[in-house]
């Protein structure tokens, strides 16, 4: 999960310093822990798609709509730049380095740690124990291209995403010569295409294993930093200079709602067994609500709203919800399964007590994990500079 939209910045420019986007580290950061509660939620209540679980939680059955938040914000958090200088990259090898340099060194960390709790104390559920060819696909990201047993029910949308990464310069190339309509619509024509005929034609069936409705919801996202970018003084998309003079701000919270309404309707009228066997679809109608969001957000607006994401709690988590996301799901099945499943049946009890002791456990556990193996390449940006910083300490 891209894990710097909080602190995304615009470049260095003649007339404008880079400058912090309030409120977008605490979006992520309660992504990272409404994942966190799904997985306790799938533990304790089996059945699922189907909601056996009492009423009062039965929101905790759609944590995938928070993988969706996660890809509209990481084409958002990387666009940011591109999009006040003219939807220019600076350049694919230090792009591509930097990318590297910030999303490997944790997921290969904590794919190690995975394993080890896999292989010695208990594998996924549903999975069996990781094989030499887990640790290949795993550690080469193509998990989502071959089959292999899972150690970490996570790790899925971590290969979609770094995927993501390979295509976004092609898609700041048609933002820059063919502007946002011309992409969207490409986008979505060819993956609504993919949708419709993969029940019928096999061979466009194995492309529906890239998840290819999110490369809409990053474009999605992309398409929503050019807009934040050009209602917020500063720099536009062109790499002109304004003052923000328009009245989009103060809209876009209700255009965020009124595209959020329908799908939250149609979620709350088909249920669960049905949103989960259509998120394809659901997925691509929730992309322009979760970019309206976005935008809002970045260009302050609501303000009681981006106070309360911007809290120094919230920062602190989404600083370190990449790591939250990495590790939890082990942790979490080693408590549900080994310390309180031989004690108690599934239901609310089980449900309660997973949270209890997990979420304290996970977020602790994440915190240490990012302190060494997130936070230092956040910071650092090359092997010299952390060398120096680990020399200095």
């Amino acid at each position: 999960m891209e894990s710097t939209a909080g602190q995304a910045t615009a470049p260095s420019t003649r007339a404008h310093a880079p400058a912090r986007l309030p409120g977008l580290d605490g979006i992520r950061g309660i992504a990272a822990l409404f994942v966190v509660l799904h997985h306790c939620w799938l533990l304790s209540f089996p059945g699922f798609p189907a909601d056996t679980g009492p009423a009062w939680a039965g929101w905790l059955v759609y944590g995938h709509l928070a993988v969706v938040m996660f890809i509209v914000l990481s084409g958002f958090s990387l666009a940011v730049s591109p999009a006040r200088s003219g939807w220019r990259l600076n350049g694919l090898r230090r792009f591509a380095y930097r990318r590297a340099w910030r999303i490997l060194p944790p997921y290969w960390a904590a794919l190690l740690f995975s394993l080890v709790v896999a292989w010695t104390l208990i594998p996924q559920p549903g999975q069996g124990s990781p094989t030499a060819k887990s640790v290949l696909v795993y550690g080469l990201l193509v998990q989502d291209l071959f089959g292999s047993p899972s150690p970490n029910g996570a790790f899925w949308s971590i290969a979609v995403e770094a995927q993501l990464y390979v295509v976004f310069p092609l898609m700041l190339l048609v933002l820059r010569r063919a502007g946002a309509t011309v992409l969207l619509a490409a986008l979505t024509v060819v993956v609504a295409l993919v949708g419709l005929l993969a029940p019928y034609v096999p061979a466009v069936d194995l492309f529906m294993r890239l998840t290819p409705q999110f490369a809409v919801l990053f474009a999605i996202g992309a398409v929503a930093a050019g807009t934040a970018a050009a209602m917020t003084p500063g720099v536009t998309a062109r790499g002109e200079a304004h003052e923000d003079v328009s009245p989009w701000p103060s809209r876009l919270p209700w255009l965020a709602l009124a595209a959020a309404a329908p799908v939250v309707l149609l979620i709350v009228l088909r249920g669960p067994a049905w949103t989960v066997a259509h998120y394809f679809w659901v997925d691509l109608a929730v992309g322009p609500a979760a970019g309206l969001l976005l935008a809002s957000v970045a260009a302050g607006r609501p303000r009681p709203l981006v106070r309360l994401l911007d809290t120094r709690a919230l920062r602190r988590l989404g600083s370190f919800s990449y790591s939250l996301y990495l590790i939890h799901a082990p942790i979490v099945v080693v408590v549900n399964r080994m310390v309180l499943a031989p004690r108690l049946v599934p239901g609310v009890t089980t449900f309660l007590a997973t949270l209890v002791l997990t979420v304290p456990l996970a977020l602790l556990a994440a915190w240490l994990f990012a302190s060494v193996f997130e936070l230092p390449f956040q910071r650092h940006r090359g092997w010299g500079a952390l060398r120096a910083a680990v020399l200095r300490r």
